[in-house]
């Protein structure tokens, strides 16, 4: 049996420590690599509305849901238990956690519902979606997406 000196030790402890510091960097990386940024550019101003702008969203009485099945995205917004298709402003289609995958649909009126085709497989996606009510309200909300197979 071999025994055990100084530099032994003090080679494990560097190797294991180097491993862990590798793993930490490289994931602290990736993260930051792939995060989509921010959503506003100043969050300070942004507070000074969001009562007043949650207020006017909530008032509108929209129930707004998507799904995905074979490809197609089905945005769906009921007004008193009527599906309505109001204006779409911008929308965007991605991953929760990276923009990589990002999709601007090109959604059809199918007058029941909003429809796009989209890439989507499976895992949790969003729908970032901004419309216009027909008073001007700004309804902007992100919707966590089913896909189904």
């Amino acid at each position: 049996m071999t025994e055990i000196k100084g530099w032994h030790v003090l080679t494990g402890f560097i190797l294991a420590f180097g491993v862990i510091v590798t793993v930490n960097l490289t994931l602290a990386f990736n993260a930051v690599r792939t995060f989509p940024g921010l959503e506003v550019k100043n969050s300070y101003v942004a507070s000074q509305v969001f009562d007043e702008n949650r207020d006017a969203q909530l008032a509108l009485g929209w129930d707004v849901s998507a799904d995905v099945t074979d490809g197609l995205l089905r945005l769906e917004i009921l007004e008193d238990g009527s599906a309505i298709t109001p204006e779409i402003v911008e929308a965007t289609f991605g991953r929760a956690t990276s923009v990589m995958q990002d999709q601007v649909p090109e959604f059809t009126d199918r007058g029941s519902a909003w429809v796009a085709p989209v890439e989507a497989g499976p895992g949790n996606w969003n729908l970032r979606i901004k419309m216009l009510a027909d008073d001007g309200t700004l309804f902007q909300q992100r919707i966590v997406v089913r896909v189904h197979r």
